[in-house]
C-alpha cells in the first residue's frame, strides 16, 4: 500500500471547519493532489514490473468494499485484531501510560481506535486517510460517540510529507498503526518508514502496531480469495480510481484478480492479470498489455514476532509488550522510541 518516498515535517496546517460540528479539520496542502497522484500512478504503471500503490484502493467505493472485506468469514485479520484490542484494552492502556494525542495513518472508518479510547483517554485523535469524504463521515460519528475527544481528520498521504496539526504535537504522542498495514511495505521499506516515524514523533513516543504472523498458506490464500468475490471487486476497483485520476479507459472486467501466498518471501501478493491483449489510453499516452501481463496492486508481508521486533529495533524502536490471540495468528505490539 505504500511507497518508500517518506518525508516528514511539522507545521501550522491549513484548516477547514466541519459543517456538522464546527470542529477544525485539517487538510494536507497537496499531498493527495491530482498531480502527485497522476505522477505516482504513471511511474508505477510504466515500470518494468507494473504496479499500482495499494493506497489507490481507497477511494470512496474502495473504502466501502474494504469495510465489507473486514466482515468476511475468510478474512481473519480484522476480527482477530479487534479481539486482541478489546480483550486487552485495560492492560494496553496501563502499559502505554498517559497519551496526549493518537495519530492513526490509514484510519478509514476509525473502527479499531474505538476499542481503546475509553481506557486510553487521549485528548486528541488524528485519523489520516486519502479518502476525504469517507474519513470525514467517520470522524463525525466518532465525535458523536466521544464528545470530550478532539477529532482532527487529516486528508493526507503519509508516504509523502507528513503534516500534523499543531494539537497533535502537544503532549506525549502515540502512533496507532493497526491492521497489519505495515505488511504492505517490503521489510526494507517498513524499516525506513519506522525510522522516519521515530524521528518525527521524538523520544519517549509510542507505537502500537498490528502485525500479521506466519501461518498456514491455506488460511492466507483463502483470506485474499473470498468466496463472495468481494476482494476481487476491491482489487478491480483500483482501476476505476486510476481512470478518474489519469483520464484513462481501463476496462476492469478485462483483468482477473490474482492473490497468492509467496512462501519464500513470506508475503501475500495481489495482482490484476490482463485476460486479453489490450491498449489502455490515458491523457498524454498509452499502456499496452498482452494477455497474461500483470499489475501488482499489493504486498502483505507476514512476520514472526522476533523478526518484527528486530526490524523495529534497527529503526530505533524498543519493544515493550506484545499481545496475541490464542492461536497466535496476529499480534499487537507496543514500542517506544529509544
Amino acid at each position: 500500500m505504500r511507497s518508500n518516498s517518506l518525508q516528514y515535517k511539522e507545521f501550522a496546517p491549513q484548516e477547514r471547519r466541519s459543517a456538522a460540528t464546527g470542529e477544525a479539520a485539517v487538510q494536507a496542502r497537496d499531498d493527495v493532489g491530482p498531480e502527485h497522484q497522476r505522477e505516482e500512478l504513471l511511474t508505477g504503471l510504466h515500470a518494468v514490473e507494473p504496479s499500482i500503490n495499494s493506497k489507490f484502493f481507497y477511494d470512496s467505493a474502495g473504502s466501502e468494499l474494504f469495510a465489507r472485506i473486514c466482515h468476511l468469514p475468510e478474512y481473519y485479520l480484522t476480527r482477530t485484531e479487534a479481539g486482541i484490542l478489546s480483550d486487552n484494552s485495560r492492560t494496553i492502556a496501563a502499559t502505554l501510560g498517559t497519551v496526549g494525542s493518537v495519530i492513526e495513518p490509514g484510519a478509514g472508518g476509525c473502527e479499531k481506535i474505538r476499542h481503546l479510547l475509553k481506557d486510553l483517554a487521549p485528548g486528541v485523535y488524528v485519523p489520516m486517510d486519502i479518502s476525504a469524504d469517507y474519513l470525514e463521515r467517520a470522524a463525525q460519528q466518532l465525535r458523536a460517540e466521544f464528545e470530550a475527544l478532539r477529532v482532527l481528520p487529516l486528508t493526507a498521504d503519509f508516504n509523502r510529507e507528513l503534516q500534523l496539526p499543531g494539537a497533535a504535537l502537544q503532549g506525549r504522542r502515540l502512533l496507532f498503526y493497526p491492521g497489519s498495514t505495515i505488511g504492505n511495505f517490503t521489510p526494507e521499506q517498513a524499516q525506513w518508514f519506522l525510522r522516519r516515524c521515530a524521528k518525527m514523533l521524538g523520544p519517549g513516543s509510542g507505537l502500537l502496531i498490528g502485525v500479521d504472523l506466519h501461518k498456514d498458506s491455506a488460511i492466507l490464500n483463502a483470506a485474499y480469495n473470498d468466496a463472495q468475490g468481494v476482494t476481487a471487486a476491491f482489487n478491480r476497483n483500483i482501476l476505476h480510481h486510476a481512470n478518474r485520476i489519469l483520464d484513462a479507459d481501463f476496462e476492469p472486467q478485462n483483468f482477473e484478480h490474482l492473490a497468492f501466498y509467496n512462501k519464500p518471501q513470506h508475503r501475500v501478493e495481489m495482482h490484476l492479470v490482463s485476460s486479453v491483449e489490450q491498449t489502455v489510453q490515458y491523457q498524454g499516452g498509452a499502456l499496452g498489455f498482452a494477455a497474461g501481463d500483470s499489475i501488482r496492486t499489493e504486498y502483505s508481508c507476514k512476520y514472526s514476532r522476533e523478526d518484527f521486533v528486530h526490524l523495529a529495533a534497527v529503526a530505533g524502536w524498543r519493544n515493550l509488550a506484545c499481545w496475541t490471540d490464542s492461536q497466535e495468528w496476529f499480534s499487537v505490539q507496543y514500542f517506544e522510541v529509544e
